[in-house]
């Protein structure tokens, strides 16, 4: 098996003729939290996109487990095992917090799509559901719904669907985005708990979390790599203090 389940070469994005992402060699190792970071415009969300093939490279390439998924589709990429999350928060709001699970293991049985089926044929993901709901701390709102949760709670069970599809590598879009303390040291929490049989790629940009939580950082400045190594190295890299931790955007 790869030593890197995540890994891009020379992966550039030009919109228009400006370089959005520039040249990224990105390797991300099996088995590890790696964090995206970097000011305001670095390409943070750009490079996320790239990865999970929502947007194509204009050059370069990307790898998942040594595969080459440059030009697979985002729907066949998440049946290989690498799902992500986005920055604004993608529920049911109408539905349960169940019910917005058992959607999301629906896919196990080939029925995703199959809304005619009676609910007793949906029974068998019952337990699932529970499991799944105790893991990431919701079991008390599981008749609520999902647009009734507080918004750090919608985080939490945006990770929670993600997680229903069993992915490899999961990818977070500033999964704190918004949150109060309470929520963001609960979640962080979470992503730990979650990391430990799998490999997370997040951007984020609370450093605290960060520090906390990365295993590896890289930093990105106007769609290049600056710096990459642990938090203590790139913490007093000079570059990365002017350019990030300096610039007002932590």
């Amino acid at each position: 098996m790869a030593d890197y389940v995540i890994e891009t070469r020379n992966m550039s994005r030009a919109f228009k003729g400006f370089l959005a992402v520039n040249d990224v060699d990105l390797k991300v190792r099996r088995g590890t939290i790696h964090a995206l970071i970097g000011p305001n415009g670095a390409g943070k969300t750009t490079c996320f996109n790239l990865i999970t093939k929502f947007l194509q490279p204009t050059a370069g390439s990307v790898l998942l487990e040594g595969r080459d998924i440059t030009r697979t589709p985002p729907a066949r990429v998440a049946r290989l095992g690498m799902v992500r999350s986005f920055q604004i928060s993608a529920i049911f709001p109408h539905l349960s917090v169940a019910q917005n699970l058992r959607v999301a293991l629906q896919r196990k049985l080939g029925t995703s799509f199959h809304f005619w089926r009676s609910a007793r044929s949906l029974a068998v993901l019952d337990d699932e559901v529970a499991a799944l709901l105790d893991r990431v701390g919701l079991s008390a709102f599981a008749a609520i719904p999902a647009g009734e949760l507080a918004y750090g709670r919608k985080r939490v069970l945006e990770i929670a669907t993600t997680l229903a599809l069993d992915p490899k590598v999961l990818l977070l879009d500033e999964p704190m985005a918004g949150m109060g303390a309470e929520d963001i040291s609960r979640t962080a929490a979470l992503i730990r708990k979650v990391a430990a049989d799998r490999t997370v790629l997040m951007v984020e940009h609370n450093l605290s979390v960060v520090a906390d939580l990365s295993d590896r950082i890289t930093v990105l400045q106007r769609g290049r790599i600056l710096a990459e190594g642990t938090y203590d190295q790139i913490s007093t890299d000079p570059a990365v203090i002017e350019a990030y931790m300096g610039s007002g955007h932590g």
